[in-house]
């Protein structure tokens, strides 16, 4: 069997969390998302897959301490961005007396 190397692991893992941020990005329909609860199951099944993998890569020592964990946080932060903006377009149109 071939070693990988840590750095191709990081690289995949890497690819794998761009490619959840676009996911992620990608909605841009705010006002769906709020009644669209499939949205909500896809990326906590595609985060919990990913924290999965970053545990797995630390715990046999492909990822050094820490490293996954600020993988997880910069996802978790971008999910955080999308439901502020979410949050904020859904007060501005009740503000304005729209409903979301």
């Amino acid at each position: 069997m071939e070693n990988i190397s840590s750095d191709f692991a990081v690289k995949v893992l890497q690819e794998d969390a761009d490619r959840i941020k676009r996911l992620i990005r990608n909605q841009t329909n705010s006002l769906c998302i709020a009644q669209c609860k499939a949205f909500e199951e896809v990326v906590d099944t595609q985060m919990y897959g990913f924290s999965r993998q970053v545990f797995f890569a630390e715990k046999v020592g492909i990822l050094k301490q820490g490293e996954g964990q600020r993988m997880l946080s910069e996802l978790e932060a971008e999910l955080n961005r999308l439901y502020t903006e979410l949050y904020e377009t859904r007060q501005d149109l009740t503000d304005t007396g729209w409903e979301a």
